[in-house]
């Protein structure tokens, strides 16, 4: 066996990030050979993110990347919440966000682009092994305009175009960027606050519509309200509904007297031309990831070696 000084361990360690252990355990099951021992903890490396696949990664980050007429968003998972300020995977997430920007929504394709030498799957398999958690790409959305802007907005945010909540909106107009990039990040905080379905009722499912005008129809009737008047609570009742999930019926929160539509049109007297709200994206961290329910103590043990 090789003789391992405490400095290889410790150059082989500032190439991977891996523990000193592993460190020492490939040096000596290679003779010593640096190289050699990076691509032995490569190896080890991916076959930890194997085992740590099956844990449920609910906490990590929101990602956004802006171009010109285009946006991307990403959701990256991890475990705990720590992980999500640690620069390494704060770095992974900027990156996956731009990789996306530049090759489209397809989480598949996002993992087999190429950054550098290796893949952004290698790249989370390399993180899961130096972090030691399990990490996902969980999905990912853009947005484009031909004439206008993708303007955006992050809440909670931890730097730069990473935090809990992201937001795209997609303006169409001929009016000046900079002034469209100011008026869509208020449109994005709008819509980061009010969680809207859709812009208008027209992007609404219709089956979800019909299934509120039952909702309306039934509870009318259940007050006694006579069969002839039923038609026009229904109508009114759904434009209460449009104000709670469309977008642009929605209470401006910047100026709740007027609409997101009103207030749209106020800005474009500004502008000095047309603008409108062709797509959003909202991702919130988390959403609709089922968390299993954890018995802290147990696990305690069980990371003791009591369990």
């Amino acid at each position: 066996m090789a003789n391992i000084s405490a400095s290889l361990v410790k150059e082989l360690r500032d190439k991977t990030g891996a523990g000193m252990m592993d460190c020492k355990a490939a040096l000596a099951d290679t003779s010593g050979d640096v190289e050699a021992a990076v691509d032995w903890l490569r190896k080890k490396g991916l076959a930890k993110a194997a085992k740590k696949a099956g844990r449920i990664a609910a906490e990590g980050l929101i990602g956004l990347a802006l171009a010109p007429k285009k946006g991307a968003v990403v959701e990256v998972n991890s475990e705990t919440d720590f992980v999500a300020r640690n620069d390494l995977f704060q770095g992974l997430v900027r990156m996956i966000a731009q990789v996306a920007l530049d090759v489209g929504a397809d989480v598949e394709r996002i993992k087999a682009a190429k950054v550098g030498d290796a893949t952004v799957a290698d790249a989370l398999s390399s993180a899961i092994a130096t972090i030691g958690e399990n990490m996902t790409l969980r999905r990912a959305a853009e947005l484009s305009v031909a004439q206008g802007v993708v303007a955006s907005y992050v809440h909670n945010s931890v730097t730069e175009g990473l935090g809990k909540i992201g937001v795209l909106v997609a303006l169409k107009s001929t009016g000046k960027d900079d002034e469209l990039m100011a008026l869509g990040r208020l449109v994005a905080m709008q819509v980061a606050a009010s969680n809207p379905q859709a812009i208008d009722a027209s992007g609404l499912d219709p089956a979800v519509i019909a299934r509120e005008r039952v909702v309306i129809a039934d509870k009318a009737r259940a007050q006694g309200k006579a069969e002839k008047v039923i038609d026009k609570i229904v109508e009114s009742g759904l434009k209460t509904y449009y104000k709670e999930v469309c977008l642009l019926d929605q209470p401006y929160i910047h100026d709740p007297s007027k609409s997101v539509s009103q207030a749209l049109k106020e800005a474009e007297k500004k502008l000095g031309a047309a603008v409108e709200v062709t797509g959003f994206k909202r991702y919130a961290l988390g959403e609709g990831i089922d968390r299993k329910d954890s018995d802290f103590a147990a696990d305690v043990a069980a990371a003791a070696g009591q369990g």
